[in-house]
């Protein structure tokens, strides 16, 4: 089958998919447009109302998921007995392929600027406020950084988890997940425990995720409501960033990774899971992708030893096309809001992706669900944002495909190289037309 064609099909299949969220930004945008702010304000009191609450749905969900998906990852690498053979190397070549996603989205929106043309949508009044705000946060913080590292472990877990400070919370389960990984059998009850919370913690997701359509009809509706269809235009900027950064990362990081670190022949590697992408970009969810991935690499010759290991830890745990969207929202929304990037400020937001990335879900909207990891970070929440964040729901559908594209293509990448420094695996299934 054709590139064209593979392409053809992957788009009908995210539309048919994730029609419900397409007919939900159409009608919103519709409905903003007969029904202005300014004439209708009651309607638009309603929609601003109901995107709201989708946001605030959305936040719950954070906490329990971020301390879930990092103790159930790290404990699951201290565990596994391909550690010492696999674990290294998996997390050099995922940290190094996140590293350079982030760096290529914070170098990207910097040069394309996308927030500065959504800057004149916000009210003066709130913009001062915000800049006045980040402003006071990285004065603190430079005033003390001494305390600032004192604080990173945080001497009442419990009340750091009830005040939402996330980077001392970040801190600690981290320390806590590398104890119980090292604690061996006595430590598998607690962390069964923990894979249930972060079930449970999906599965209220997934149900979330059933509010898109409403969600981003009512932010899509508010947001055309206040500003007119030319809101669209405004936020043009932000996905040619997008796609730059993905487009980046897909044909160029990863063939240059794969070149350096293995003989892995990129064409041949993208062939294979070519069935995947699609799948990918169609569900917008690396986690319903992942059967799909390890049987595409497994036919092809990538060992079950590596796939059964590799790839679940990927999907839960690489999420380079998800940093990518998420360094560049919070440069677009620092843009709109007119906050000052200082160089400082640029490494924290990548800093920072880095960490909401890898604890993201592997769902449909799980980037943006982590990004209040981010704005927490610079002192901000998505409320202080509202008008921003509105934008960046009313595209996160496609950008969300597009960036699972990225996830999926990450994990195999990853394999594909452990497989080839190990020798575990087959190149005569790999450079073959189709699989024995």
């Amino acid at each position: 089958m054709g590139l064209h064609m593979q392409v053809i099909i992957a788009l009908l299949l995210g539309i048919k998919r994730n029609g419900h969220i397409f007919i939900g930004l159409i009608l919103g945008v519709l409905i903003g447009f007969f029904f202005p702010k300014d004439s209708y304000p009651q309607v638009y009191n309603i929609l601003n109302f109901i995107g709201q609450a989708f946001i605030s749905i959305i936040q719950m969900v954070v906490l329990p998921l971020i301390v879930s998906a990092i103790i159930i990852g790290i404990s699951n690498i201290g565990d596994s007995k391909q550690l010492a053979k696999f674990g290294s190397k998996m997390v050099l070549y995922y940290g190094i392929i996140t590293i350079v996603a982030v760096s290529v989205a914070a170098f990207i929106a910097l040069a394309i600027q996308p927030g500065l043309n959504a800057k004149g949508l916000v009210n003066p009044e709130i913009v001062q406020h915000i800049q006045g705000y980040v402003a006071d946060a990285l004065q603190y913080q430079k005033e003390n950084m001494a305390q600032i590292f004192l604080e990173l472990v945080p001497k009442n877990p419990f009340a750091a988890l009830s005040e939402g400070k996330m980077i001392p919370i970040i801190a600690f389960v981290l320390i806590f997940a590398i104890a119980l990984a090292r604690t061996g059998e006595i430590a598998r009850p607690l962390v069964s425990m923990f894979e249930s919370v972060f079930a449970a913690t999906m599965k209220v997701t997934d149900w979330i995720m059933y509010l898109a359509a409403p969600g981003i009809f009512a932010l899509s509706a508010t947001a055309v409501s206040t500003f007119g269809v030319g809101v669209f235009h405004n936020i043009s900027k932000y996905v040619m960033a997008v796609l730059a950064a993905l487009i980046v990362q897909f044909f160029i990081v990863y063939p240059t990774i794969m070149k350096i670190f293995s003989k892995v022949p990129v064409r041949k590697l993208y062939g294979a899971i070519s069935e995947a992408i699609m799948v990918a970009f169609g569900t917008a969810s690396s986690s319903a992708t992942l059967p799909l991935t390890i049987t595409c690499c497994e036919k092809r010759g990538i060992s079950n030893k590596v796939c059964s290991f590799v790839l679940p830890l990927g999907a839960t745990l690489n999420m380079d096309g998800t940093a990518i969207i998420q360094t560049i929202s919070v440069i677009f929304l620092a843009q709109m809001y007119g906050v000052d990037l200082s160089p400082l400020l640029v490494c924290e937001i990548a800093f920072l992706a880095l960490i909401a990335s890898s604890t993201a879900a592997g769902i449909p909207g799980g980037g943006l669900i982590t990004i209040a990891l981010i704005l927490n970070g610079i002192g901000l929440t998505p409320e202080q944002l509202a008008i921003g964040f509105s934008l960046l729901f009313a595209v996160e559908r496609f950008t969300d495909m597009l960036r699972t594209i990225c996830n999926v293509t990450s994990d195999a990448v990853v394999a594909a190289i452990i497989a080839d420094n190990e020798g575990e695996l087959n190149y005569e299934l790999l450079n073959g037309q189709s699989a024995k």
